[in-house]
């Protein structure tokens, strides 16, 4: 069945290649974003300039879909909280709204593992992991506020379910490999735990389990109201897959362990100054980014294969592959 989906923040990284895949199925697809996304236009993607936070152009933007995927949101470890919460908070609640004033039944949203952790390590933990009641962030306290309201809005007439893919990259990648890259400069990258396990996904994977998640709200809805972590379902000690993602943009680096509490410090440090100075810019440590690098996090992905049948296509070493011949 063909439909007219929404994508917000569409022409972004994860969202780009959502459309891509949806348009290949022979949806009609729609990319909302705050700027066009040109490059989806040639590829049948219609493109709309928008903000997330801005709810009556979202809901003329849904206007005659049968669904939304919602990817838009503020990442980062670092900045006002009042802006995650905005645009991950109150953005969220935006396409909710857009869902019912558009009587759109369908609707997935990208979530964050990130707010499951609770400072400790998470080996193999599945879906029956609470979400944190605290956190040193606003990332991921933001995301959590707007998981819980997407699990909470489902209901016989929209069907929700929420994706919390883990670390997120491939060619294109904004974030993640662009950030190593800097951090790699100096041909050293310090670690607080470079043996920890850790999950990751390639983007097509992230992408390929929202449009499963979609294709089953559609269907049989067992994900309805849920949320998922999918990964590549390829754990690897953290500075193992640092050191191959920069190997395959032609980065060679050396993994430098620190210890735990010298790098807290060093985070709680610099949050301190930067917020006395008022500085714009991003710190090079946080106590956030710090937590994240000195656990584990992998996870049992079994939920997400039973009830929408999402299992990885592309392997790391194929990602790796692809990222070596296209680059950033």
């Amino acid at each position: 069945m063909s439909l007219k989906i929404l994508v917000t923040g569409g022409g972004g990284f994860l969202g780009s290649s959502i459309c891509r895949q949806l348009t290949s199925l022979g949806h009609e697809v729609l990319a909302y974003q705050r700027n066009p996304a040109d490059h989806l236009e040639a590829e049948g993607v219609r493109s709309i300039t928008g903000d997330i936070t801005d709810a009556e152009a979202l809901a003329s933007a849904a206007t005659g879909c049968g669904a939304i995927v919602h990817t838009a949101g503020k990442a980062g470890i670092w900045g006002d909280p009042e802006d995650y919460r905005r645009i991950n908070v109150d953005g969220t609640a935006n396409v909710i709204d857009a869902c019912r004033r558009n009587g759109i039944p369908v609707l997935v949203h990208t979530s964050s593992p990130s707010i499951v952790h609770s400072g400790g390590d998470i080996s193999g933990a599945d879906e029956s992991l609470p979400i944190a009641d605290h956190f040193t962030a606003p990332y991921p306290e933001s995301k959590a506020a707007a998981e819980k309201m997407i699990t909470a809005a489902n209901a016989p007439d929209l069907f929700t379910a929420a994706l919390r893919p883990h670390l997120i990259w491939g060619p294109g990648d904004p974030h993640i490999l662009p950030r190593l890259a800097a951090k790699a400069a100096g041909g050293t990258i310090a670690l607080p735990g470079p043996d920890k396990l850790v999950d990751t996904i390639f983007v097509e994977n992230a992408a390929l389990a929202h449009v499963k998640a979609l294709q089953e709200l559609i269907g049989a809805a067992r994900c309805a109201g849920k949320a998922y972590f999918v990964t590549n379902n390829q754990p690897m000690p953290q500075g193992e897959i640092i050191a191959k993602f920069l190997a395959a943009i032609g980065i060679k680096v050396r993994i430098r362990a620190v210890p735990v509490p010298l790098a807290m410090g060093a985070g709680a440090l610099a949050e301190t100054v930067w917020r006395l100075l008022r500085l714009k810019s991003e710190p090079p440590v946080t106590r956030f980014s710090v937590e994240q690098l000195a656990t584990a996090h992998w996870f049992d992905t079994r939920a997400a294969v039973q009830d929408f049948g999402y299992t990885p296509v592309i392997s790391i070493e194929e990602g790796l592959e692809r990222l070596r011949e296209q680059g950033l």
